[in-house]
């Protein structure tokens, strides 16, 4: 299955707002770490719900924000949410390929994917296009919890049928840089808000042991690797 129609039954049958309340609890840390200034440009790759450009819109100056999304139900669906909770934000959503940008060179200030990198059908490619489209110092935000130091998650795979890239920490960093961005920071950004249940109660029927989900949730969290535009 392609992940157009992978993720347009997602969005059909309201999984999208599901990928939001996950992610929430990490990407609202990643999102306040951007840099982000009055009168920028934002995009935001794998948008989804376009959660993410919302609270940009709440919580910054940017001038305008883009989502972009394989998915066509997944743009529309983004579109009306924005209509709804940032009515007055100058928010686009458009369907798109991750390795084609429909953007000119050096034309954003900031670039941001909340666990959707790994869907690329070519990251290095989507990596190159994401260098072109940013301005001379702009930034690429990029937080992925599907990667090989979290063994939590390499049975996800199993669960849908769109091919996923599972990367180490210094894969990444390597590709950042081999696609031309500068590798600012990198580190795990924890999830500290989703409950644990204390140690009498497991196991689960999700998890053998209370230290596994203390490892999965508070330690390895979220994968964020930050890239700059020379």
């Amino acid at each position: 299955m392609s992940v157009r129609d992978e993720f347009d039954a997602w969005a059909a049958d309201g999984r999208d707002r599901g990928m939001e309340e996950r992610h929430w609890h990490t990407a609202k840390h990643v999102l306040a770490r951007m840099p982000v200034e009055d009168g920028d440009r934002v995009l935001d790759l794998g948008t989804g719900s376009g959660y993410a450009l919302r609270a940009l819109a709440e919580s910054t100056g940017m001038t305008r924000g883009y989502g972009l999304d394989g998915a066509p139900e997944m743009a529309r669906n983004a579109r009306e949410y924005a209509l709804d909770a940032a009515p007055a934000a100058d928010l686009g959503f458009v369907v798109g390929d991750f390795g084609h940008l429909p953007f000119a060179d050096d034309s954003l200030d900031h670039a941001v994917t909340m666990e959707a990198f790994y869907y690329s059908d070519d990251p290095d490619e989507t990596l190159r296009e994401v260098a072109r489209v940013l301005k001379p110092g702009g930034t690429f935000y990029c937080a992925v919890n599907y990667y090989e130091e979290n063994v939590h998650s390499h049975g996800w795979q199993d669960t849908i049928s769109v091919d996923m890239t599972r990367w180490d920490a210094a894969q990444y960093r390597d590709a950042f840089r081999e696609a031309g961005l500068h590798v600012a920071e990198q580190d795990n950004v924890a999830d500290r808000e989703t409950d644990i249940p204390p140690a009498e109660e497991f196991p689960t029927d999700s998890w053998d042991t209370r230290e596994a989900m203390v490892e999965r949730y508070r330690e390895l969290g979220t994968l964020l690797t930050v890239g700059v535009a020379p």
